[in-house]
């Protein structure tokens, strides 16, 4: 038996009450509770890695993280595990799900794609008060046609630099694969996005850049139009976090394939290329 086994964690959060997943000295932080918990039953867990690094005030359903504990721990906490955590975590985050992997997986690497819902209600009464904290209340009303024809020119791979939050030597280039509205039946309008990896604060300014063209203030094809940028919009409003929640990140079907897609990953994008599906799953469906 080896000395250490790389766990899968599914985690669920209201990021209502925390500044962001990654861990920030004086600050309360998904990563910071998490790496608290699991430090109290293994003592030594380590390298906590995420699939995607949530900003302060976003919620996730599906978040996926892998870390690596003492094999001889996991062997006796592993069938109470869940319930353990859940003891030890406060309310506003759970993990639902727990398995052990191989050590070639990482939950940020070996991902295919992550897939956000943003909430957003157009009611004149706002946001209904039990989902306040995930719903975005507008003010005006929204034509869904409009949100969708502002959507369907973001689909594909392009230089999002206008949508992104510039990093020093980090490439702007993302490929969107979904990208849709619908309007549910209680009338709330829910963004799906889905890409191989999204740049800080893109998705949010994608649905600032499609709301302006969802209540008639600019047309629908402004969104696609700003694709041609190098650098960051300033025209573009960043919807607030709270509407945004990070609901499933796919992984390949063969685990042996998790070392293979982790290099792919890391390869640096420049230019755009074309689409070629992979063939995914989501993790938590």
């Amino acid at each position: 038996m080896t000395d250490t086994v790389r766990l899968r964690l599914a985690v669920a959060y209201d990021g209502s009450d925390f500044s962001g997943w990654a861990v920030q000295p004086g600050r309360r932080t998904v990563a910071g509770v998490l790496s608290e918990a699991l430090d109290r039953l293994f003592g030594a867990a380590t390298g906590l890695t995420v699939a995607g690094r949530t900003d302060a005030g976003v919620h996730a359903t599906g978040q996926v993280c892998h870390v690596d504990v003492p094999a001889s721990d996991w062997e006796k906490l592993s069938g109470t595990l869940l319930r353990r955590l859940a003891g030890l975590l406060p309310p506003d985050v759970r993990v639902p799900a727990v398995s052990a992997v191989p050590d070639t997986f990482d939950a940020r690497f070996s991902a295919l794609s992550r897939r956000y819902a943003y909430r957003v209600t157009d009611a004149p009464y706002g946001a209904d008060p039990l989902r306040r904290h995930d719903t975005l209340a507008w003010p005006r009303p929204l034509d869904l046609e409009a949100l969708n024809a502002a959507a369907a020119g973001l689909r594909g791979e392009h230089d999002f630099a206008a949508f992104c939050r510039r990093k020093e030597n980090a490439t702007t280039v993302r490929a969107i694969d979904r990208l849709d509205w619908r309007r549910d039946p209680d009338g709330v309008l829910v963004a799906t996005v889905q890409a191989d990896a999204f740049c800080q604060a893109m998705v949010r300014s994608l649905v600032g850049a499609m709301l302006a063209s969802g209540e008639g203030r600019r047309d629908a094809g402004w969104p696609a139009s700003l694709l041609s940028r190098r650098e960051r919009a300033s025209e573009v409003t960043v919807a607030p976090p709270h509407g945004l929640t990070l609901v499933a990140v796919a992984y390949p079907q063969d685990p042996h394939a998790y070392a293979e897609r982790a290099l792919l990953t890391r390869r640096r994008r420049d230019v755009p290329t074309p689409l070629v599906d992979p063939g995914e799953v989501p993790a938590d469906e």
